[in-house]
């Protein structure tokens, strides 16, 4: 039997091959063991988030817990704003890859810039601590100077009344547009009126806007481009053609 010798180029290789084909079994099976931990603190992120703009944040609590006692998701059809019957849970981001589960969006109806939309949403119905809903949470997104800004929207039952807003992912400028995360930029819109007595989209985001201090933000000073990306957010999913007809409902108790 030939002697191995590993300083010979054949030794070389094969020592090479050897650690490589080690360290791919090692790095493979450290992904397969973290992903549990990873989806576990994937879904906590969004638990988090949607107590959040809820207003059920508190310091100390168990947030898997608060959010099963108190928010109770829903998936509704766009379309027609009625919730799914026998479907419970569904994923807006992993749905926005598949061309079956999206249509397309008109261009001049396109005021996020995304071009096309999941069919169904999934919602967030906030219960106060007798269990009646007092809010529910939303999600939207839409396109800004270098990203794609998902956040969540949370609205009174009179499906007009905000009740906060968060932006939870995006890559704008750090420091101007960036500054949507920002809770203090975030509280201007408690209060504001999505919509006018015609029923009309009428929230405003832009410089100088506060002056309509029922449906005006500021705008981020500096951030024009993604001041205007959050404009047509709110433009587009809130009109007849997103949240439009599911907010009609809610207000009407159905």
């Amino acid at each position: 039997m030939a002697k191995f010798n590993k300083d010979s180029f054949g030794g070389t290789v094969a020592i090479v091959l050897a650690v490589s084909l080690v360290c791919s079994v090692v790095v493979a099976g450290s992904v397969v063991g973290l992903k549990p931990v990873q989806q576990t603190q994937k879904q906590l992120d969004k638990q988090k988030n949607i107590l959040s703009v809820a207003g059920l944040l508190k310091p100390g609590i168990n947030i898997n817990q608060v959010y099963q006692e108190r928010i109770e998701p829903k998936v509704v059809d766009l379309a027609t704003g009625d919730y799914v019957a026998g479907l419970d849970h569904y994923d807006m981001r992993a749905a926005d890859k598949d061309p079956q589960q999206t249509v397309s969006i008109n261009p001049d109806e396109d005021f996020a810039g995304l071009r096309h939309r999941t069919k169904y949403a999934e919602v967030y119905l906030v219960k106060d601590e007798s269990g009646k809903v007092n809010q529910v949470v939303l999600p939207m997104h839409g396109t800004g100077l270098w990203s794609v800004m998902y956040g969540f929207v949370a609205v009174q039952t009179d499906g007009n009344t905000i009740n906060g807003i968060t932006y939870y992912d995006q890559g704008e400028t750090p420091g101007l547009g960036g500054e949507i995360a920002n809770p203090l930029w975030q509280q201007r819109f408690v209060g504001k009126k999505l919509y006018d007595d015609g029923g009309n989209v009428a929230i405003r985001i832009a410089k100088g806007a506060s002056a309509d201090a029922v449906h005006g933000v500021d705008g981020l000073s500096g951030a024009s481009m993604t001041t205007k990306g959050v404009q047509g957010t709110f433009k587009y999913w809130f009109s007849q053609n997103g949240y439009g007809p599911y907010l009609s409902k809610l207000r009407a108790g159905e």
